[in-house]
């Protein structure tokens, strides 16, 4: 799993939801977790980059992960937040509906995202993890950030 960081064949992931769905990220790659705030739009940009925020003094591109995943757009509840992570030695901020927990996981229940069928589209999916009787879909910043300009 080069994608995910591992401590004594643990996880600890930050599981937050995109509509009904739980989603994960490894917490190594986060830097905080920020309420909503005044997003600045940026013109000529893809739909998917909401604009950005000033955090601290740097100025951080906000990414939509429901825009970007291609799910239903939803309205932002109070629950919403940003979660500001570190992406190829950058960091950038994505929308999330809600954040549900941090949570520790046994790396021999993460399936990678190559054993999913070959049907699905698994270009932004680092792997499923299980955790009783719960599936997580655990993303890839990477590949969320990288791809921006399509």
């Amino acid at each position: 799993m080069a994608d995910i960081d591992t401590i004594n064949d643990e996880l600890k992931l930050i599981i937050f939801k995109l509509g009904r769905e739980e989603y994960g990220m490894d917490i190594l790659r986060i830097q905080e977790i920020k309420r909503m705030m005044g997003i600045t739009r940026v013109p000529a940009t893809p739909s998917f980059i909401r604009g950005v925020i000033n955090l601290r003094g740097s100025v951080l591109p906000v990414f939509d992960l429901r825009t970007r995943l291609g799910l239903v757009e939803g309205e932002l509840t109070e629950a919403a937040r940003i979660i500001v992570v570190l992406v190829n030695e950058s960091i950038v901020g994505f929308i999330v509906d809600e954040v549900v927990e941090v949570t520790t996981i046994n790396t021999s229940n993460v399936e990678t995202a190559n054993a999913l069928s070959s049907g699905l589209s698994t270009e932004y999916i680092s792997g499923i993890a299980k955790a009783d009787n719960r599936l997580f879909i655990m993303l890839n910043p990477d590949a969320i950030v990288s791809n921006s300009q399509a």
